[in-house]
């Protein structure tokens, strides 16, 4: 077990205890005992852990907080617990407790122990499936996809380490509005590269890279499709098309370090029938009524401003009503939870996508929507609107070729993507530790070394059972406390959706080592305190390898 979980049972124990001794003594007076919370305070200065079971008690009780709490340390039994050293009231009547920094000494063995694992938790027993990029296969992938990629895949990831069993998935746009005029673009442009005089449809899709594939298409079947009707021409380049895209979309995606389980296709949704059937259920159900030649859906009951119209006058469905089908099938897979990453400006579609959940009888809370906010490109100071390549937005491709994996998916998970992003591209390709993610590495990087220096200075490096950890001092044992607090970390990086907990948590492990490597040294004359050293080193080395894993960043071993 982690040390600090380890810690919090047992003061979770401590204040039951004491809790039902105020009762039994009659101190005070409660039918239920709170449910009351171990966490760690914010501030050093209120102690190691706190809870606050004396401010869940006031009302039962009829007594002021305070009061309340020094009732309850006066029946604590503190012999249950020897690494306290300290028990106070704060504030509106907090109990925080101060425990003996020896608990740490074991942490070490705990962190070699389980080494790639460590911060890892217990299985969940849930199902949880992430849905995130799902971009349109009509164009290159731009930086919204690239942040969205970033997050999504780095939240699966830390919900994987935090127990629970993943899913990546992505869904295929494939059926709809943007494929027709996808393929009347792909048809003007074929027919125009084939010395045809014909306008571009006025809302077409008119980027280099659609030129670029109508040439792969003249490529392989010349001028053949001149002979064909403009239905089955379109179908034929359409087919051709999205095999291209998809294969562009699952490569650039794969350079990125992001691989999925599940592709899924909207198409398939159509096709099978489970669009209509879905409508057919929700109108049973009495949420779709008839207006105007369309059919339509009650969204404004749950907090919606307007009615969605989920089949239009022309017979066809819409795209939302294809996303209802496509949520029905998740929660048909079996999921406990569904989370999808949308761009900010999603944010209209996520009350009404829960309101049908909810009409299809699912718990809408099942379902997680993570908004994020749009990126933009800096060089020189002046914002990058344009690709050189292209000239219009800047792919992920070139993203990654000018500063590589590592950076992009640290400086997007950085942010919460609640914020709007200024992604500086000088700053991604600096080698300084002005750089977020250098700086992280290069802890990595550094420790390596000094192994490398230790091992051809012929130093044996001891086990983490065979050293002595009274030799540390204040700055090591600082060190040791927040590497104490990763699994938590991780645990809460999960639960809340937040995987820029994990970069965040990273850059201030990384800004402890340096700092302690530019006044101390590792290698030295005293050899416990070299041993003990050493074994630390080890234990920072692996937990920050841990979380760059988890952001899809790699951890070099020489920079």
């Amino acid at each position: 077990m982690d040390p600090i979980q380890k810690l919090r049972d047992g003061l979770d124990r401590l204040v039951a205890a004491a809790l039902g001794q105020t009762q039994a003594t009659g101190l005070l007076r409660f039918e239920q005992q709170p449910e009351f919370v171990i966490e760690v305070p914010r501030d050093e200065g209120h102690g190691d852990f706190s809870t606050n079971a004396a401010m869940l008690l006031a009302r039962q009780a009829r007594m002021a907080p305070r009061q309340i709490a020094d009732i309850i340390i006066s029946q604590m039994d503190l012999g249950l617990m020897p690494e306290v050293v300290k028990v106070e009231v704060a504030g509106p009547g907090f109990i925080n407790f101060f425990v003996d920094q020896s608990w740490l000494y074991e942490l070490p063995a705990v962190v070699i122990g389980m080494g790639d694992r460590y911060g890892s938790g217990p299985h969940q027993n849930q199902k949880v499936q992430v849905e995130f990029v799902s971009a349109n296969p009509t164009g290159n992938l731009h930086m919204g996809n690239a942040r969205g990629g970033a997050i999504g895949d780095s939240l699966a990831n830390a919900l994987d380490f935090a127990g629970y069993d993943v899913e990546r998935e992505f869904y295929i746009n494939d059926a709809g509005n943007q494929i027709e005029i996808f393929g009347q673009s792909l048809e003007a442009r074929y027919l125009q590269l084939m010395g045809a005089k014909i306008d571009f449809p006025d809302e077409g899709y008119a980027g280099q890279d659609v030129v670029d594939t109508v040439k792969n298409i003249i490529r392989e079947h010349q001028d053949r499709l001149l002979q064909m009707d403009s239905l089955q021409r379109q179908a034929l380049i359409v087919d051709f098309a999205l095999k291209e895209k998809l294969t562009y979309i699952k490569n650039t995606l794969a350079n990125f370090g992001i691989n999925y389980d599940v592709w899924f296709s909207e198409k398939d949704l159509h096709e099978s029938g489970q669009v209509m059937k879905i409508i057919e259920e929700l109108r049973q159900r009495g949420y779709i009524y008839e207006e105007e030649g369309a059919w339509w859906f009650r969204s404004t009951l749950f907090g919606d401003e307007k009615d969605e119209v989920v089949v239009r006058a022309n017979g066809l469905p819409t795209y939302f009503a294809a996303d209802i089908a496509y949520h029905k099938n998740k929660f048909e897979r079996g999921f406990d939870k569904v989370i999808n990453v949308w761009g900010a400006d999603h944010h209209g579609h996520v009350s009404r996508m829960k309101g049908a959940i909810k009409a299809l009888g699912y718990d809408p809370d099942r379902l997680e929507i993570l908004l994020m906010q749009l990126v933009r490109l800096y060089r020189g100071g002046v914002v990058v609107r344009m690709s050189k390549r292209t000239g219009t937005t800047v792919s992920l491709d070139e993203l990654i070729e000018e500063v590589g994996k590592d950076a992009a998916r640290f400086f997007f998970v950085m942010r919460s993507p609640d914020s709007q992003m200024d992604f500086d591209l000088d700053l991604a390709k600096q080698r300084s530790q002005d750089n977020p993610v250098y700086y992280v590495q290069y802890a990595h990087a550094r420790i390596q070394s000094i192994f490398r220096q230790a091992r051809a200075a012929g130093f044996e490096i001891k086990s983490a059972a065979e050293v002595d950890y009274k030799v540390l001092g204040p700055e090591e044992m600082q060190i040791l406390r927040r590497i104490a607090d990763f699994p938590q970390e991780i645990s809460v990086a999960a639960h809340t959706m937040a995987p820029q907990r994990i970069a965040r948590y990273l850059l201030d492990l990384a800004g402890l080592f340096h700092s302690f490597y530019n006044h101390q040294r590792v290698l030295n004359e005293n050899r416990p305190l070299q041993d003990a050293r050493l074994v630390l080193m080890e234990t920072i080395r692996i937990t920050i390898k841990n979380g760059l894993r988890i952001i899809g960043v790699s951890a070099p071993d020489q920079m």
